[in-house]
């Protein structure tokens, strides 16, 4: 079987496990809770919305998370899972995409997503067990991260990079081990584009390889990182079902129809809603820590006798 054929055979493979892990998750859950964890309109719209431009080169996370934020959808310890689990079917639908549409180095291109499933698989366990204090201060700074990534794209501040659709040698130990760390940190809720962008551009690649090694990591490392969430239970069912259900609408709009927008402008108002976004959180983590501060120590919340 090609290389090519046996990743397409793959990512079915991984499509179909998650799937059946989500749908058996939000089964429980509906037994658990006693209601049906069915998306609303909200999460359903914000899906479609966030992967409509995520296919286009905007990126999901650090909007959606904005979104979540603002009004007030997941309780902020439960965003990276939550981030992590609704996105995933349609980063796979954009791998499928990608990765038939760009011809790059199919061995380079295996090894970048193996590095960052790794990297997936190991932060996604980390994540899961943080504090919601502590989520609060890391989905802050990542946060900022994304929208300096973003100001970045529209001044024209990245790497112009080459011509080469493979990596070799000293650079392709360089690519694994940055696509590693990158997709260990993105279980947070910072986007991959950006630095994976940058570093197939500062290893003298073709920027447009990074959509499939993006999308083609992706596809891989979520459903592990997802599938960790969801058996943490760190993760909110409803709004990742709808962030799923309506990330599969908007992911075939862009890719098919739609093709491509002049997003410079819309980039300036996705820059201004993530830097609020970040502010908000960040202004949470410190009121959580106050409110910590100022709370009677153990003993004396303790009844007397």
């Amino acid at each position: 079987m090609p290389a090519k054929a046996a990743l397409f055979a793959a990512l079915a493979a991984f499509a179909l496990w998650f799937a059946a892990v989500f749908v058996t998750a939000l089964r429980r859950s509906r037994a658990e809770n006693g209601v049906s964890p069915a998306p609303s309109f909200a999460a359903l719209a914000t899906g479609f919305v966030t992967n409509f431009f995520d296919t286009l080169g905007i990126g999901s996370f650090a909007p959606t998370t904005a979104v979540f934020k603002f009004r007030h959808m997941v309780p902020d310890r439960l965003i990276p899972g939550t981030l992590n689990a609704g996105h995933t079917l349609p980063v796979i639908f954009q791998a499928f995409i990608y990765i038939a549409a760009i011809q790059m180095d199919v061995i380079t291109l295996l090894l970048m997503i193996a590095s960052a499933a790794t990297g997936g698989w190991i932060g996604a366990g980390l994540v899961a067990k943080l504090s919601r204090r502590t989520v609060q201060f890391c989905m802050g700074g990542t946060l900022l991260i994304a929208a300096t990534a973003l100001l970045m794209r529209q001044f024209d501040l990245f790497p112009v990079g080459g011509d080469s659709l493979s990596l070799t040698g000293w650079r392709l130990a360089v690519g694994l081990l940055g696509n590693f760390l990158f997709a260990a940190v993105s279980t947070l809720g910072i986007g991959f584009y950006a630095p994976c962008m940058t570093l197939v551009s500062l290893l003298g690649m073709n920027p447009i390889a990074a959509f499939p090694i993006m999308m083609g990591s992706g596809a891989f490392l979520m459903p592990l990182a997802s599938i960790r969430f969801i058996w943490s239970r760190a993760y909110f069912a409803p709004v990742a079902a709808g962030l799923a259900a309506g990330g599969l609408l908007g992911v075939p709009l862009a890719a098919f129809v739609v093709k491509s927008l002049d997003l410079r402008q819309l980039r300036w108002l996705v820059i201004a809603v993530v830097l609020c976004a970040a502010v908000l959180m960040l202004r949470s983590a410190f009121a959580s820590k106050e409110e910590r501060a100022a709370a009677p120590p153990s003993w004396e919340r303790q009844s007397p006798g």
